[in-house]
């Protein structure tokens, strides 16, 4: 696996070293050693995914509170998707500040985001699936998010957005 830093104090693209043969490749997505060795959550309480039928869902920008946070490690394993995190860490020397990364079933690119980070995606494909590793377990009262659409952010999504929850749609502005 090649770590290559985003910008954001702790994020990571990731990109599996891909062994291939006539059989089709293989590759590690998930080490604990080498996760370890930069310091980064390498425990896993929870693994999600999530379907998106349509082009230009967005999903996010969601994470949770304290003593619930939680890092994720995202891939997408169908389709492809526009991945983004967003730095909400008081005191962080990249607090505010955002990075995208596309990720697809074919170019097998990952994103790791720390603790701290919410964390959201838009669908650049029909029948696209993100599967993620998270650090903590999914806990209803910890949940919160940002809007996907504040100007403090300035996120800049690839596609209008075609779908999207009511409860996306209405999280509060970012007030660091």
């Amino acid at each position: 696996m090649t770590f290559t830093e985003t910008g954001l104090q702790g994020a990571y693209v990731i990109h599996p070293t891909r062994i291939a043969d006539h059989r089709g490749y293989f590759a590690r997505a998930f080490c604990q050693n080498e996760f370890g060795a930069l310091g980064l959550r390498s425990d896993v309480a929870q693994m999600n995914v999530a379907f998106n039928p349509k082009t230009g869902t967005l999903r996010g920008m969601h994470f949770q509170e304290a003593p619930h946070a939680e890092a994720k490690l995202v891939r997408c394993t169908r389709g492809a998707l526009f991945d983004v995190i967003v730095d909400l860490r008081p005191g962080s020397p990249t607090l505010g500040r955002w990075f995208g990364a596309e990720l697809s079933a074919e170019n097998g690119v990952q994103l790791y985001a720390p603790e701290g980070f919410a964390h959201g995606y838009q669908t650049l494909m029909p029948d696209s699936e993100i599967c993620y590793l998270t650090s903590a377990s999914y806990a209803p009262a910890a949940a919160r998010g940002v809007r996907f659409d504040d100007p403090v952010f300035g996120i800049a999504w690839p596609l209008p957005v075609s779908a999207i929850s009511d409860a996306d749609r209405q999280w509060p502005d970012f007030r660091p």
